[in-house]
């Protein structure tokens, strides 16, 4: 375990095989809101999860597709993720709604063309933020311009990812410098730009419904202050094993809390497996964790969608913020629980140890993931444990070093720092080309 507070610049080390040393380096009035002053505006179609989606591509499409509106590109959503049947909008701008195929690759060209065709004198321009490898279907050849908002959670970059970014008519964007570092040493060049989180993840955000105010260990379920609340905020799906690592943390939990009376788990994922997921419940029992242990989030809230500010509240109330995953193209909630005051806890490895100002980066161990003929590394739960000792040892209250660290992150610095200038060069890319080649 490696203690990565007040080092900004945290480099993770693997001893997995790799070619070098990872280095941190509608048609609307708001769609239509005005141009750039230097001409730049592009009709771009935003293929990700609908931006009211409670996940980190939601969260990051909304923040992204509202700032291109009001810099005067033109935008429509095709969320694959999140609408289904017909044509809809989002605070004015048109989504459309996902196709036949998991990934919706089957609909994403008409819907390009039909977007593109509204206004044929601007460049088009095809974005995407998930997993290209699932990006399969041939007529995306013919696109003329894709820029591909890529997460790379692997080491080394996958041979389908490399492929999908070194295409001619795709401009990949690493959103780590894990991933930055992966695609050169693939010889991909790419731009870089990190997840960014909204101002209302601090350390003194208050959570208001109606005339009542409620503070975050209320919304855990009602919490006491003596507890020393250890928070897991991560998306329980997928096959076994889990890439979020339940096993390895609940289980480090477990012999963490064995001599910790006050100790307090709080889960806010779903908890039986609805979504392809693990068991929380049997997993729970199985790590020795007892009933007065733990607290799980409202599956019914969760499902709908928690407000931001319950969230951050949640945040503030906690401990520590226990994240160790096999693997993570950016990992957002360890960003925001460092906005608000609190420390975390990473896996030293892929974008993790770059995202921490004030935790830990815990131990791995390769695990080769045969679908994607890479490396992903499971945490040790051991050095878990160790992380979480000192966690409970460190002083309580607000962390500033994490607050501060995590400014940088902030959604609006992002934009001008980061997204401004490959937009720039986006649109000259774009510039007078068609939707198809």
């Amino acid at each position: 375990m490696k203690n990565a507070g007040h080092n900004p610049k945290h480099n993770g080390r693997t001893t997995i095989p790799r070619s070098r040393d990872v280095v941190a380096s509608g048609d609307s009035a708001l769609a239509r809101s005005g141009r750039p002053a230097n001409g730049d505006s592009l009709r771009i179609l935003w293929y990700s999860n609908a931006p009211f989606v409670p996940t980190g591509y939601g969260t990051q499409t909304a923040q992204a597709v509202t700032r291109l509106v009001k810099e005067g590109h033109e935008v429509a959503i095709h969320a694959m993720y999140g609408l289904e049947g017909v044509s809809s909008n989002w605070n004015g701008i048109k989504m459309y709604p996902r196709g036949m195929a998991p990934y919706s690759d089957d609909v994403v060209v008409a819907h390009g063309m039909d977007w593109s065709n509204g206004n044929p004198e601007l460049p088009s321009l095809l974005m995407t933020l998930f997993d290209v490898w699932p990006l399969k279907s041939k007529s995306l050849e013919m696109v003329a311009n894709i820029a591909s908002w890529v997460p790379i959670d692997h080491a080394p970059c996958p041979a389908d990812v490399v492929e999908w970014c070194a295409r001619p008519n795709v401009k990949p964007i690493a959103m780590s410098r894990f991933g930055e570092q992966m695609l050169n040493d693939a010889d991909v060049e790419c731009f870089y730009v990190p997840h960014g989180i909204e101002s209302v993840f601090n350390p003194d955000v208050k959570f208001v419904n109606g005339d009542k105010q409620f503070t975050g260990r209320a919304l855990m379920g009602d919490v006491p202050d003596d507890k020393f609340v250890v928070m897991m905020n991560a998306a329980n799906k997928g096959a076994s094993p889990s890439r979020k690592s339940f096993a390895e943390n609940l289980l480090a939990f477990g012999i963490f809390a064995q001599d910790k009376p006050d100790a307090l788990l709080y889960l806010h994922t779903e908890k039986d497996g609805a979504m392809g997921g693990v068991n929380l419940i049997h997993l729970l029992h199985a790590c020795g964790i007892r009933e007065d242990q733990y607290k799980i989030v409202d599956q019914y809230a969760y499902r709908t969608g928690f407000p931001q500010q319950a969230l951050a509240s949640m945040y503030a109330a906690a401990d520590v913020l226990l994240s160790a995953s096999m693997g993570e193209g950016f990992g957002l909630a360890v960003i925001e629980a460092q906005a608000c005051g609190t420390r975390v806890i990473v896996s030293d490895f892929t974008a993790q140890p770059e995202l921490v100002g004030s935790g830990w980066a815990v131990e791995v161990q390769p695990f080769w993931d045969n679908a994607q003929r890479s490396w992903f590394c499971t945490p040790q739960v051991g050095s878990i444990v160790d992380a979480l000792r000192h966690a409970y040892d460190a002083p309580r209250g607000v962390d500033q070093v994490a607050v501060d660290f995590a400014q940088a992150y902030n959604a609006d610095r992002v934009w001008d720092a980061h997204w401004k200038p490959v937009m720039k060069e986006l649109s000259a890319w774009c510039l007078a080309s068609s939707f198809l080649s």
